[in-house]
């Protein structure tokens, strides 16, 4: 899910990706500030999906876990009697963040909301190829009822589907909710490496903030530099969402700002708790709860964090681009079985 990414990013991900996963059990007091933490607020996080873990080692726990959550002490007691920390993979991390957009919108096409997102083609399959995003913004969906809503500005609606999700303000108020409805089966490619490629920025200098102001100071070549990116995501109405409740991630349950990260599943249990330990100008020491994943959230010591709802979230999210090192939660039998496998 999480903002556009430079080439740093790739090139992280992509050697990730190349490198066996090695496993290692740590102590609770090898997490640096793992004592000064919100506990609880991470056990509330984790209830939100707690069902959803299917393997007997995860089911009891999940069953012990709404009473812990009953003070901050109980709650930090309830992890360290009932999981191991696991180092999965080698570190530096590489995290990165993302957030729900809120942007102006209309319920159909008009003068000023012209750029359409659109409900996936009833046709299309999961796992197959469709119409590459420059096919469907010349106009391959046009006439077939599919858009949802019409936005203001094609750079808005490239950041929408890189997000995944996304609140639209109405002209007459109403606020409508989408969320991840389907892509079209083209691989995600990175616009700010492509700038990184043109010589316009250095790796360090991208960052989401800087592709929406080039793209939108370069209108023609913006455009052509967002077709980069032949991935395209499509859209659904979330009308029983609450207002109050997150985005919906990929466990089908909201996700919760600061508390929820998504990873790649290919290395990690979906809904099992992460410490996250990110460096960079903002420290962070927080325990994260795996909720959610992202086509360029690739490898074991990859996370991307949910900042939230709203431009200053985005403004927080879009800058990040930080080391450190993840380390996973695991049921204690589970967590010795993953140092075997590893």
């Amino acid at each position: 899910m999480g903002g556009a990414r430079p080439v740093l990013v790739a090139l992280l991900a992509a050697l990730a990706m190349t490198a066996p996963a090695k496993a290692q059990v740590l102590a609770f007091e090898e997490l640096d500030g793992w004592a000064e933490d919100d506990h609880r607020a991470a056990l509330r996080t984790f209830l939100n999906t707690c069902d959803q873990l299917e393997d007997a080692a995860w089911q009891p726990l999940c069953s012990l876990a709404r009473d812990a959550a009953a003070s901050p002490e109980s709650a930090r007691a309830y992890f360290e009697l009932f999981f191991r920390p696991v180092l999965i993979g080698d570190p530096p991390a590489l995290f990165t963040g993302y957030y729900e957009p809120e942007l102006d919108g209309s319920p159909s096409q008009t003068a000023r909301f012209r750029v359409p997102i659109y409900a996936r083609p009833p046709e299309l399959q999961d796992g197959s190829v469709y119409y590459s995003r420059a096919d469907i913004e010349a106009g391959a969906l046009r006439g077939r009822g599919l858009e949802i809503a019409w936005l203001e500005d094609p750079v808005d609606a490239f950041f929408l589907q890189i997000q995944g999700s996304g609140r639209i303000r109405m002209p007459n108020g109403h606020v409508m909710r989408v969320g991840y409805g389907g892509k079209n089966g083209h691989p995600y490619r990175s616009v700010g490496q492509e700038l990184v490629r043109q010589g316009t920025y250095s790796a360090d200098q991208v960052s989401a903030q800087t592709i929406r102001g080039w793209v939108k100071q370069n209108p023609g070549p913006g455009n052509a530099l967002l077709d980069h990116n032949p991935s395209y995501v499509f859209f659904r109405r979330l009308p029983d969402l609450p207002a109050d409740r997150g985005p919906i991630g990929a466990m089908g349950r909201s996700i919760v700002d600061m508390r929820s990260i998504a990873v790649d599943p290919s290395y990690h249990t979906l809904g099992a708790p992460v410490w996250i330990e990110k460096d960079g100008r903002e420290p962070m020491r927080r325990l994260m709860v795996a909720q959610d994943t992202g086509g360029a959230i690739k490898g074991a010591q990859r996370a991307d964090i949910y900042f939230g709802t709203g431009d200053r979230a985005g403004d927080a999210a879009g800058t990040v681009k930080d080391g450190g090192r993840m380390v996973v939660l695991l049921p204690i039998d589970l967590a010795f079985a993953q140092t075997l496998d590893g």
